[in-house]
């Protein structure tokens, strides 16, 4: 009787790697070793490789993104990036959109390409240069069409555009002035100042002014008082005609007591002394000739004949 032929089954290695494979036939991915066994991509690029590749198209491949997925760094990713990139496996271009946005567009082959052209793919043909045709004896000359001032919609030419207008340079802004100072340290005046900021809130409640921000107001105010300016009219210059919405009323006041300061008082001029009084004119009893005395009388002539003859 013959004895079947019974198959032995093949002997594992004795060391290395032992391959159980099960046949995929849904969501695999066709990587050629080229890649996975490539001598000298890194590891880390030949796995982000095989990676990028089992994405469907359109799926984000950015650094960022790619170092959330994965525990691997920015550095290291955009390192392994680089070098599928000089080794044919990937290409990224920098594209401005019409908006003016500028976009990196991503390309992956599963065969490196050399150069612009991807390994096993067909080189495009040259095409035929067509044969010239025969000229008629007799060609019509074309007639000059009348020229069409273009749509204003449309673009002009890059050359036509105007040089940009540099942007003017920034001027800084003047500085602001400082408060008054009062020529003559008066410790009443000083105090007098303290009362009035502080009691300007019964008179318009927007008013409430801190502690440190009447301290500092205080001088600008006795200056107001040096210059013979009334507490009362200071009081009326600061609370009158507020603005609807008020949220600095100390910058308010300090604009007020700086801007309308008013000018000191002229220097009173003394009186002119009155002009000498002259004695009118009377006519001497004795002569009859007209002399200035207070009284009717003789003249002085006539006085000295009189007290002569006596």
């Amino acid at each position: 009787m013959d004895t079947p032929q019974i198959s032995a089954p093949s002997r594992a290695p004795s060391s290395g790697v032992v391959h159980i494979n099960t046949r995929h036939t849904s969501r695999f991915t066709v990587v050629g070793n080229h890649l996975t066994q490539h001598s000298e991509l890194s590891l880390t690029a030949i796995g982000l490789a095989a990676h990028i590749q089992s994405l469907p198209a359109g799926a984000r491949i950015g650094i960022k993104h790619l170092a959330e997925r994965f525990p691997e760094s920015e550095t290291r990713i955009a390192a392994a990036l680089r070098e599928l990139e000089a080794h044919g496996y990937l290409k990224r271009t920098r594209e401005r959109l019409p908006s003016g946005r500028v976009v990196t567009r991503t390309v992956s082959y599963n065969q490196p390409v050399t150069g612009a052209t991807p390994a096993g793919a067909p080189r495009p043909q040259p095409e035929p240069e067509p044969e010239p045709e025969p000229k008629p004896k007799q060609q019509p000359q074309p007639q000059p069409s009348p020229v069409r001032p273009a749509p204003a919609h449309l673009p002009r030419p890059e050359t036509d555009k105007p040089a940009p207008v540099p942007a003017p340079a920034s001027i800084p802004a003047p500085p602001r002035p400082s408060l008054p100072e009062p020529q003559v340290h008066d410790l009443d005046r000083h105090r007098t100042a303290l009362d009035l900021l502080a009691d300007l809130r019964r008179h318009e409640p927007r008013l409430l002014l801190g502690e440190a921000d009447i301290h500092r107001l205080a001088p600008a105010v006795a200056a107001w008082f040096e210059r013979d300016a009334h507490p009362d009219a200071v009081r009326r210059t600061l609370v009158a005609d507020l603005p609807g919405s008020l949220t600095r009323p100390a910058g308010l006041i300090a604009h007020r007591l700086t801007t309308l300061l008013p000018p000191p008082l002229p220097t009173a001029v003394p009186a002119e002394e009155p002009a000498p009084r002259h004695d009118p004119l009377q006519n001497c009893d004795g002569c009859d000739r007209a002399f200035r005395a207070p009284e009717p009388g003789h003249c002085r002539e006539c006085r000295t004949d009189l007290e002569e003859a006596a």
